[in-house]
């Protein structure tokens, strides 16, 4: 009795053995791939995470003017975080979790796999199908995760774009509305996140149940097998702790693939930006514009805007170093016509061309490079004075920044300020006046050197002592260049080489201050109105 024993006890302790350092192997691969992931993610993660942060970046900043007018500035850098946001909650997903688990499954395969082959492919089979279950559901679950995250970024716009605005909440005393329409955007926003939460749960439910049946059904197998005398007990023990083992690491897969799907969705957003086609594309073959006159020529030009013609058959030639007005009612298409020139938007029919070169056919750089624009409420960013001043031109030095600040008469507030030209402006230039920011833009456009000067409004935020200064400068800065003027101030309008009336988006007369007087025309009636509200 005492013989037979020992062999078998001895067997027993041989297979114990074996076992054990499967197990152990088992844990130091387990080990080995985690800290493998962890070193490969600490490696590229960050840096593909900065990649699609300035890829995102430098695609917005290629979008077209229209573009920047339909989106919430909030909005969209959300986007752009969730774009990288979204890369790094899929990749710690796939590193810490769904690697690690494809190692054990591989290893718990193998070794079940020497015991008993048909058990080791329906633990594999039994795995794959809980994943692309899982799979399945959560790509049905898919397009609630975009609404989702789509409300997400409403309601970041409307926290910025309220924030940014805070003045007129205080002064119209809105507090309440704004509190509300923040609230129906966070209502719809949380309905969404508990619906596709309650969908989840719903699913886990299903899957779970699947989950246990299948490892019934394997252990069964298992069970029948050790009856036969194929397995020993040793064997089946083993094969329930590995089945229990690989099954409950997998009874989360369904977090960690809805995990996966709300990174996927945070990023489409940002994807789908990404991919929209450009409104106004540079052409492959587009040459530097090279503007040595400054001929500007609109010709037939038709542009209509979200189905509402602007201007139809409009066709104007402005001579080089020339000063024209474009002088008009609200709406006339003034504005459009300089957003036009600057390609802003595409035209629907026509041409324009400066120095004979078609705008269409220049690279949009070159274009810009060429043409300053001093915009009636001109946005700085928040960066100090010296950076706002010398944007267009970086490489200024002081003297010549300082002397273009004298010009714009910029140059004796700054130099009150306890930072001077260090000081910063604050978020779009609020830390100053309206009309201190309109002559910071002046100064811009002087060191730009630009042979082709816009003016919108340019003296509109200025009193009337500051106007007197600026008028000097606008006359120091408009020679030699081609300038087109968007103005009502008389003292602007009366210095200009020719003035054109526009009405309807088309131009109803054209002349000199004193020659359109001399006509009963809509020149006139407009002077009148105003010339009459000065007196």
């Amino acid at each position: 009795m005492t013989s037979l024993q020992l062999p078998l006890a001895t067997s027993t302790q041989q297979t114990l053995t074996y076992q054990l350092l499967l197990l152990f192997l088992l844990m130091f691969a387990t080990w080995g791939i985690w800290r493998c992931s962890g070193y490969l993610a600490s490696h590229v993660q960050p840096r593909v995470a900065a990649d699609l942060e300035q890829s995102a970046f430098d695609n917005l900043l290629t979008k077209s003017h229209r573009f920047f007018l339909d989106q919430f500035a909030g909005g969209l850098v959300r986007k752009v975080r969730g774009l990288s946001g979204g890369f790094v909650a899929v990749c710690d997903h796939v590193f810490w979790r769904i690697t690690p688990l494809t190692a054990s499954l591989i290893v718990i395969a193998i070794i079940v796999g020497m015991r008993s082959l048909w058990i080791s492919i329906g633990i594999v089979l039994g795995v794959t199908f809980i994943v692309a279950l899982n799979i399945a559901i959560f790509y049905t679950r898919r397009m609630y995760e975009l609404q989702r995250a789509q409300k997400d970024s409403e309601a970041t716009g409307i926290l910025a774009d309220t924030i940014s605005n805070n003045l007129n909440v205080k002064l119209f005393a809105t507090h309440h509305q704004e509190s509300e329409r923040f609230h129906v955007a966070l209502a719809e926003k949380t309905r969404l996140a508990i619906f596709t939460w309650r969908f989840g749960e719903k699913s886990y439910f299903h899957i779970n149940i699947i989950n246990v049946a299948i490892e019934i059904v394997v252990m069964l197998y298992a069970f029948h097998l050790w009856q036969q005398g194929i397995l020993s007990l040793g064997d089946f023990v083993l094969i329930q702790t590995y089945l229990f083992s690989i099954f409950s690491k997998f009874f989360d897969t369904a977090k960690v693939i809805r995990g996966i799907y709300t990174g996927l969705a945070e990023a489409q957003e940002m994807v789908d930006i990404m991919n929209m086609p450009e409104e106004v594309q540079e052409k492959a073959a587009a040459n530097e514009l090279t503007v040595k006159k400054g001929d500007i020529t609109f010709s037939h030009v038709d542009f209509h805007y979200q189905q509402e013609k602007i201007l139809h058959d409009f066709s104007l030639r402005i001579h080089s170093k020339e000063k024209i007005a474009l002088v008009g009612p609200s709406g006339a298409g003034k504005s459009t016509i300089m957003k036009l020139l600057l390609r802003l938007y595409d035209i629907q029919g026509g041409s324009i061309c400066i120095d004979d070169q078609p705008i269409e056919q220049a690279t949009l750089n070159s274009l810009w490079r060429n043409a300053a624009l001093v915009p009636q409420d001109p946005i700085l960013f928040h960066r100090t004075l010296r950076e706002n001043i010398c944007y267009g031109n970086p490489n200024t030095s002081e003297s010549e920044m300082i002397e273009a600040t004298k010009k714009a008469h910029c140059h004796t507030f700054i130099d009150k300020l306890p930072a001077k030209y260090d000081t910063y402006v604050g978020e779009r230039g609020v830390k100053l006046s309206g009309g201190e920011r309109q002559r910071i833009a002046i100064a811009r456009a002087i060191l730009s050197k630009a042979p082709i000067l816009l003016l919108d409004e340019a003296t509109s935020s200025l009193d009337s002592e500051s106007e007197s200064l600026i008028q000097a400068a606008l006359k120091e800065l408009m020679k030699n260049k081609t300038t087109i003027v968007i103005a009502h101030r008389l003292s602007t309008i009366m210095q200009m080489d020719r003035i054109v009336v526009i009405d309807g988006g088309k131009i109803v007369d054209i002349g000199t201050h004193d020659e359109l007087l001399a006509k009963d025309g809509l020149y006139r009636k407009l002077w009148t109105i105003q010339a009459g509200g000065f007196r």
